[in-house]
């Protein structure tokens, strides 16, 4: 029996506003994708990223052109090979991976080897703001143990001052999504290292960090936007000292088990993060997170609405996904 596959685009309202360095945004907007076989249906949900040149209908297009290879049975594999990286084949490949768990009835955990799969401590994001906006921020969720920040201005000392004191128990990932220069980095670093940041990520533009291999790093660097594929990891090596997988950037969870395991080869530390999705695109990623140093897998926190059933979230704790969700 051949394939059934729906695309459906969807937005979520986000719970006032997330704001990076490349600016703001009260939506998220995701692409479901749904694979129908023998009575059973897989799905996977990606986040079109303007960073990376994606629009929802051009990745809607994208998954459209590959409607007959999926109705024809295409295999993971192949889709690797027939789709390049980025959020429409991450649609995809989940959806297969889910539709393979509900054909089979073996878990996707049982697959990939997370068969103990347990509740992982998540980072929960605070939004780019000025010093004090950032510093309220952190005070209303300094019980959480780990908190993400979201920096990349002018003024990111300040920032960093305001949240820590505001919230001082807690673990502190700086975010400059691209946002620091060769002029303050030393300084911004330095700055982190006196306040006790636990990992810095992406301080400057992909394809313009050489000088990371040149200075200290009194705190981890961490590569997010220079990093997609398994192939491009030996070119961060020297670099950085960790990387975010995101399944929106290895296109799916198939390419992120291997640049998982690449990456630990060549003595990165790993986090597994994600864009700002439901519980259906946080899934996956919490069983590749499974033995990852940071986990930031939020995105459901930050919503208005999630889907249901959804992940269970216990303050930071977020519990693996029920086979009704995914997988």
């Amino acid at each position: 029996m051949a394939r059934v596959i729906s695309v459906e685009m969807e937005r979520f309202p986000i719970a006032g506003t997330f704001t990076i360095s490349r600016g703001s945004k009260t939506e998220a907007e995701v692409i479901t994708v749904t694979i129908a076989e023998d009575g059973r249906s897989g799905r996977g949900e990606c986040v079109p990223y303007k960073r990376y040149g994606e629009t929802m209908e051009g990745v809607r297009a994208a998954i459209e052109v590959m409607r007959g290879p999926i109705a024809a049975g295409i295999d993971r594999a192949a889709l690797l090979a027939a789709m390049p990286a980025g959020a429409a084949r991450n649609a995809v490949d989940c959806a297969l991976w889910d539709l393979e768990a509900k054909l089979t009835g073996t878990p996707v955990a049982a697959t990939i080897g997370a068969v103990a799969a347990k509740p992982l401590e998540t980072a929960y994001t605070l939004s780019l703001a000025e010093p004090e906006a950032m510093a309220a921020q952190a005070r209303a969720n300094a019980t959480r143990p780990l908190l993400k920040v979201k920096i990349g201005g002018d003024n990111d000392m300040a920032r960093i001052r305001a949240v820590r004191e505001a919230a001082p128990n807690s673990r502190l990932i700086l975010d400059a999504n691209e946002g620091w220069s060769d002029d303050n980095i030393e300084a911004n670093l330095a700055f982190a290292a006196e306040h006790g940041i636990a990992l810095i990520e992406q301080p400057l533009p992909a394809g313009k960090d050489a000088i990371l291999g040149q200075i200290p790093h009194p705190v981890p660097i961490c590569a997010d936007e220079s990093v997609h594929e398994t192939s491009g990891l030996d070119s961060l090596v020297g670099l950085y000292d960790a990387v975010n997988i995101k399944l929106d950037k290895t296109g799916g969870l198939t390419e992120a088990l291997k640049l998982r395991d690449r990456a630990r080869e060549l003595g990165f530390g790993i986090m597994v993060g994600c864009m700002v999705g439901t519980s259906l695109a946080m899934a996956p990623a919490v069983l590749l997170a499974q033995d990852a140093d940071f986990v930031d897998l939020d995105g459901p926190l930050l919503l208005a609405r999630d889907r249901e059933p959804g992940l269970v979230y216990r303050g930071s704790l977020v519990s693996p996904p029920d086979g009704v969700l995914w997988g």
